[in-house]
Protein backbone atom coordinates (compact mmCIF):
# COMPACT_ATOMS: atom_id res chain seq x y z
CA UNK A 1 0.00 0.00 0.00
CA UNK A 2 1.35 3.34 -0.82
CA UNK A 3 0.99 6.23 1.43
CA UNK A 4 0.82 9.83 0.67
CA UNK A 5 1.98 12.77 3.08
CA UNK A 6 1.19 16.08 2.90
CA UNK A 7 1.55 19.35 5.44
CA UNK A 8 2.32 22.99 6.18
CA UNK A 9 4.59 24.01 8.34
CA UNK A 10 2.49 23.11 11.66
CA UNK A 11 2.85 19.84 10.95
CA UNK A 12 6.29 19.47 9.28
CA UNK A 13 8.33 18.27 11.98
CA UNK A 14 5.93 15.32 12.59
CA UNK A 15 5.35 14.26 8.84
CA UNK A 16 8.86 13.96 8.57
CA UNK A 17 9.04 11.38 11.78
CA UNK A 18 6.18 9.94 10.64
CA UNK A 19 7.72 9.06 7.15
CA UNK A 20 10.64 7.96 8.63
CA UNK A 21 8.17 5.47 10.81
CA UNK A 22 6.06 4.43 8.47
CA UNK A 23 9.09 3.63 6.30
CA UNK A 24 10.72 1.13 8.50
CA UNK A 25 6.98 -0.56 8.97
CA UNK A 26 7.72 -1.53 5.16
CA UNK A 27 5.03 0.89 3.24
CA UNK A 28 5.80 2.78 -0.07
CA UNK A 29 6.15 6.35 0.96
CA UNK A 30 4.98 9.19 -1.41
CA UNK A 31 5.65 12.68 0.11
CA UNK A 32 3.80 15.57 -1.41
CA UNK A 33 5.42 18.26 0.44
CA UNK A 34 6.30 20.12 2.22
CA UNK A 35 9.79 19.52 1.52
CA UNK A 36 11.20 22.13 3.66
CA UNK A 37 10.02 24.05 7.02
CA UNK A 38 8.72 27.38 5.71
CA UNK A 39 6.57 29.26 8.25
CA UNK A 40 4.72 30.98 5.44
CA UNK A 41 3.55 27.99 3.29
CA UNK A 42 -0.42 27.32 3.40
CA UNK A 43 -1.97 23.84 3.70
CA UNK A 44 -4.18 24.12 0.96
CA UNK A 45 -1.01 24.06 -1.35
CA UNK A 46 -0.39 20.69 -0.43
CA UNK A 47 -3.36 18.63 1.02
CA UNK A 48 -4.79 18.40 -2.46
CA UNK A 49 -1.75 16.53 -3.86
CA UNK A 50 -2.33 14.21 -1.43
CA UNK A 51 -6.23 13.88 -2.00
CA UNK A 52 -6.29 13.81 -5.31
CA UNK A 53 -3.61 10.56 -5.34
CA UNK A 54 -5.92 8.97 -3.01
CA UNK A 55 -8.98 9.42 -5.04
CA UNK A 56 -7.05 8.20 -8.04
CA UNK A 57 -6.42 4.76 -6.19
CA UNK A 58 -7.87 4.52 -3.33
CA UNK A 59 -7.87 0.53 -3.24
CA UNK A 60 -4.04 0.86 -3.06
CA UNK A 61 -3.62 4.18 -1.09
CA UNK A 62 -4.44 5.93 2.12
CA UNK A 63 -3.59 9.34 2.77
CA UNK A 64 -2.06 11.44 6.29
CA UNK A 65 -1.99 15.05 6.38
CA UNK A 66 -0.90 17.21 9.23
CA UNK A 67 -1.48 20.25 10.32
CA UNK A 68 -1.86 22.36 14.25
CA UNK A 69 -4.97 20.99 14.42
CA UNK A 70 -6.21 19.20 11.29
CA UNK A 71 -9.10 20.13 10.82
CA UNK A 72 -8.66 22.98 7.74
CA UNK A 73 -6.45 19.80 6.07
CA UNK A 74 -10.03 17.71 6.58
CA UNK A 75 -12.13 20.22 5.07
CA UNK A 76 -9.50 20.27 2.31
CA UNK A 77 -9.32 16.75 1.64
CA UNK A 78 -12.81 16.22 1.95
CA UNK A 79 -13.37 18.32 -1.20
CA UNK A 80 -11.99 16.08 -3.34
CA UNK A 81 -14.27 13.49 -4.81
CA UNK A 82 -14.05 9.78 -3.30
CA UNK A 83 -12.18 11.30 -0.45
CA UNK A 84 -13.18 10.43 3.18
CA UNK A 85 -10.92 12.38 5.67
CA UNK A 86 -11.11 11.88 9.22
CA UNK A 87 -9.49 14.40 11.73
CA UNK A 88 -7.59 12.87 15.21
CA UNK A 89 -6.19 15.27 17.53
CA UNK A 90 -5.56 12.86 20.48
CA UNK A 91 -5.34 9.39 20.65
CA UNK A 92 -8.56 7.41 21.32
CA UNK A 93 -8.76 4.18 20.00
CA UNK A 94 -11.79 3.77 19.36
CA UNK A 95 -12.17 6.65 16.98
CA UNK A 96 -9.36 5.83 15.02
CA UNK A 97 -11.01 2.42 14.50
CA UNK A 98 -14.45 3.77 13.87
CA UNK A 99 -13.15 6.27 11.17
CA UNK A 100 -12.05 3.13 9.50
CA UNK A 101 -13.98 -0.08 10.43
CA UNK A 102 -17.21 2.16 10.08
CA UNK A 103 -16.74 5.49 7.75
CA UNK A 104 -13.32 3.75 5.45
CA UNK A 105 -12.02 6.96 5.99
CA UNK A 106 -8.88 6.58 3.66
CA UNK A 107 -7.09 10.30 4.72
CA UNK A 108 -6.02 10.42 8.06
CA UNK A 109 -5.70 14.40 8.92
CA UNK A 110 -3.71 14.51 12.04
CA UNK A 111 -3.34 17.65 14.60
CA UNK A 112 0.16 17.74 15.05
CA UNK A 113 0.11 20.85 17.78
CA UNK A 114 -2.13 18.25 20.19
CA UNK A 115 0.27 14.97 19.55
CA UNK A 116 3.42 13.93 21.01
CA UNK A 117 5.38 11.36 18.56
CA UNK A 118 4.49 8.51 20.13
CA UNK A 119 0.96 9.38 19.98
CA UNK A 120 0.94 10.12 16.10
CA UNK A 121 2.77 6.75 15.57
CA UNK A 122 0.28 4.49 17.62
CA UNK A 123 -2.75 6.61 15.99
CA UNK A 124 -0.96 5.97 12.16
CA UNK A 125 -0.27 2.23 12.87
CA UNK A 126 -3.61 1.44 14.05
CA UNK A 127 -5.19 3.14 11.58
CA UNK A 128 -3.65 1.69 8.73
CA UNK A 129 -4.17 -2.01 10.12
CA UNK A 130 -7.98 -1.51 11.03
CA UNK A 131 -9.97 -2.43 7.95
CA UNK A 132 -13.33 -1.75 6.47
CA UNK A 133 -16.04 -3.81 8.39
CA UNK A 134 -17.67 -3.95 5.07
CA UNK A 135 -21.01 -3.81 6.63
CA UNK A 136 -23.74 -3.37 4.29
CA UNK A 137 -24.96 -0.23 6.40
CA UNK A 138 -21.71 1.37 6.36
CA UNK A 139 -21.27 0.52 2.26
CA UNK A 140 -24.78 1.70 2.20
CA UNK A 141 -24.10 4.80 3.99
CA UNK A 142 -20.75 5.30 1.98
CA UNK A 143 -22.35 5.09 -0.84
CA UNK A 144 -24.76 8.23 0.22
CA UNK A 145 -21.85 10.13 0.26
CA UNK A 146 -20.65 9.46 -3.12
CA UNK A 147 -23.73 10.37 -4.46
CA UNK A 148 -23.87 14.44 -2.40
Amino acid sequence: MRIYLGTDHAGFELKEKLKAYLIELGYEIQDMGNFIYDKQDDYPDFIPLVAGKVAEDPEHSRGIVLGGSGQGEAMVANRIKGVRAAVVYNYNEDIVKLSREHNDANILSLGARFLSEEEAKKIVKLWLETPFSNEERHKRRICKLSQL
